[in-house]
């Protein structure tokens, strides 16, 4: 039986493989394998022995397993490390993946103030002689 700690250490390692083995496989085809750690150099050429017997969809799978039993190992993972299936082994083909353009709904326009239903603004004069009385009365009638 698995743990449930065990799932998450090979789920980290796996992701951790396929990222690792991204990496410096793309790094290697811009030639770029010089400034690689030791580990990568040696995954690398298991990669190539794999190349030479494989398909390279194959032999990515290989060398990324190897990377995968690593990791496990290495980040305390009990055991022989479980199967983890990230990769679908059947590609998925979408024959209809275009979305039909549609045009947003218009907008509504917006009533205007004649309606029965709304309030009627005051005139901004009014409210500035309204706080001027107001000053005025605090001032000279409370303060003063």
């Amino acid at each position: 039986m698995i743990r449930a700690p065990d799932k998450m250490i090979a789920r980290r390692a796996d992701i951790k493989a396929r990222a690792d083995f991204a990496t410096w496989k793309m790094m290697a085809k811009l030639n770029g394998a010089s400034s690689l750690p030791e580990e990568a150099l040696t995954f690398l050429a298991s990669y190539k022995a794999f190349r030479e017997t494989m398909a390279e969809r194959e032999a990515d799978e290989a060398t990324i397993a190897l990377m995968y039993q690593n990791y496990y190992a290495g980040m305390g993972g009990a055991g022989t490390p479980p199967d983890i299936k990230s990769v679908p082994t059947d590609r998925i083909i979408e024959t209809d993946n275009v979305t039909a353009f549609k045009r947003p709904a218009p907008k509504r326009p917006r009533p205007t103030n004649s309606g029965t239903g709304t309030k009627p603004r005051l005139p901004v004069a009014l409210i500035f002689i309204c706080l001027t009385v107001v000053y005025v009365g605090i001032r000279y009638f409370i303060l003063g």
